[in-house]
């Protein structure tokens, strides 16, 4: 093959390589300028964000937004905070051991109906959460659970997409040939569970807690129909909040953003932590 004919032959595959990382470019750029954006005028004075300086190396006072954060409003804001690490990290691990436990039951139990039940199941999974925010309204208050912890923490402890990964999981992670030999030396089944089946989900386990911690962790549209005593509110809320007074208080809005900034926090703490269980749970049955 001649020069011309193997640089007209390579031309399309850089072309196409270039075109790749302009994309991929533009993607990391159009991903990281709020975050950036976010990280800057977190610690910039009220008049440096209302003269649209984020961007400049002045008017830093990053520690003093810090401290009207945690003094704004008797400190509320610690409140909030506190009660969104309860919501998504307890409900997050008992929803993600309820998800993994009826996915493993889906997969190597045999019970009447239970292809039409999964698929009920998966039917659930495409409702989308603000459907069911007034049904579950409408159930709390005939219970008296309205403006309690519990209307905001008992809804999150069911998911069905977390149903559905426990299933695919458990047909990737657990052998039938381990669960039998475990009955046969004479274990039961919630002890072939606990002891066997569940370690070996472990990565899948830890897969849907994450999956979980975020949803929980970003939930806004049911603690705001269910919840309107300000101690109760997550974080999430509790930021919307300030953020509708900022119109009229503008002192408001630097400690927004800082809670904002805050509020990242625990879910980057979380992905950094469990990533490795989080890749290998993603990759459950690719190799076999």
């Amino acid at each position: 093959m001649s020069t011309v004919e193997t640089a007209a032959a390579l031309r399309p595959r850089l072309l196409g390589r270039t075109t790749v990382k302009v994309v991929v470019g533009l993607s990391v750029l159009y991903t990281l300028l709020p975050a950036l954006w976010l990280v800057l005028a977190a610690g910039k004075k009220q008049d440096a964000l209302s003269g649209g300086s984020i961007f400049s190396l002045h008017d830093f006072s990053f520690l003093k937004n810090l401290r009207n954060l945690f003094s704004m409003d008797d400190g509320i804001y610690t409140r909030w905070y506190g009660n969104s690490l309860l919501y998504a990290v307890l409900g997050a691990g008992i929803g993600a051991m309820v998800s993994i436990a009826c996915g493993y039951a889906f997969d190597k139990y045999r019970f009447q109906h239970k292809e039409k039940l999964f698929g009920l199941v998966l039917a659930a999974v495409m409702v989308p959460q603000t459907v069911l925010a007034l049904p579950l309204y409408l159930m709390a208050s005939r219970t008296g659970l309205v403006n309690t912890f519990w209307s905001v923490f008992i809804p999150v402890l069911f998911n069905p997409f977390g149903v559905y990964l426990g299933r695919m999981f458990s047909q990737g992670y657990v052998p039938n040939e381990v669960l039998e030999a475990a009955r046969m030396d004479g274990a039961g089944e919630l002890k072939t569970y606990l002891r066997v089946s569940l370690r070996m989900m472990g990565p899948g386990l830890v897969t849907v807690f994450l999956f979980q911690l975020t949803a929980i962790w970003n939930n806004f549209f049911l603690p705001m129909v269910m919840l309107s005593n300000q101690k109760l509110y997550p974080v999430s809320l509790g930021l919307y909040t300030w953020n509708s007074s900022a119109t009229t208080e503008p002192d408001y809005y630097t400690v927004v953003i800082m809670g904002s900034l805050l509020a990242v926090l625990p879910l980057v703490l979380a992905f950094i932590l469990l990533q490795r269980f989080w890749k290998a749970g993603l990759t459950a049955g690719s190799v076999k």
